[in-house]
């Protein structure tokens, strides 16, 4: 995951000093996208309070120093300071973060298939065979049959890609990977073409053809971070990235 890096094509205009849009392919923009699933907490967490802009980072603070003799019983700080993200949400390019956990399931401890338990037991003979199936993703959770803790783990199977389907299609995310996307410099996402190229051209009333430059970029962890910062507070995220001053953000 440290390693982790994927190339961008920017087009420039070089007098204004502006990227107009990138040419990215599927990973870039599953990233953007998979950055609207982070929870508040995430965000910050990754920032840092002192990176935040606006108010969130003297909010987590507060949050951070409240006693918990102020919580409700059943409530703790690390729900909100450190949420729980399963694995597979977790954007590329991203640092790897220590509140990320993979998903477990559990059912009833005492399942057994075929074995007929009647539903007036009482938790007092809990340990006998029980063939109720329920799912929990706690294994604090009781059977609703039997009574008994769901803490044997069950397996997570995803769902088989039909083998018609294309790599590309096949391979996760949000959006297939046959077709180059056009990323503006706000971040706004759209299919790629020669005619929307020709459109955004003259959206940005470009005179200059000679002005433009094409240059390949790569894009990596550090990148990641600080698009996650500036896409909070500026429209020119590209260009702040890759043309300007990138403040270098330490990640807790």
């Amino acid at each position: 995951m440290a390693d982790s890096k994927v190339s961008l094509k920017l087009l420039i205009d070089t007098k204004t000093n502006k990227v107009l849009f990138a040419e990215a392919g599927k990973d870039f923009v599953d990233f953007l996208f998979n950055l609207l699933s982070l929870p508040v907490g995430a965000v910050v967490r990754l920032l840092t309070k002192q990176s935040m802009v606006g108010s969130l980072g003297n909010l987590y603070e507060s949050f951070e120093n409240l006693s918990e003799t102020y919580f409700q019983p059943d409530q703790n700080k690390d729900s909100l300071l450190k949420p729980k993200i399963c694995a597979s949400q977790v954007p590329l390019l991203l640092p790897d973060v220590s509140f990320v956990t993979n998903k477990k399931f559990y059912t009833c401890s005492n399942y057994q298939p075929g074995q007929e338990h009647s539903r007036s037991s009482r938790s007092d003979d809990s340990s006998r065979p029980c063939s109720y199936l329920s799912v929990a993703d706690d294994p604090s959770a009781v059977c609703p049959k039997c009574n008994a803790y769901m803490t044997k783990e069950v397996s997570y199977v995803a769902r088989a890609e039909a083998e018609e389907v294309s790599a590309g299609e096949a391979a996760g995310g949000y959006v297939r990977g046959v077709v180059t996307y056009m990323v503006m410099d706000d971040l706004a996402v759209k299919p790629m073409s020669t005619i929307s190229s020709i459109t955004m051209l003259n959206k940005f009333n470009v005179k200059d053809v000679g002005a433009l430059e094409e240059r390949v970029v790569d894009f990596g962890m550090n990148e990641g971070v600080q698009l996650l910062k500036t896409s909070l507070q500026s429209e020119t995220v590209l260009t702040t990235i890759f043309l300007g001053n990138m403040v270098e953000l330490s990640i807790q």
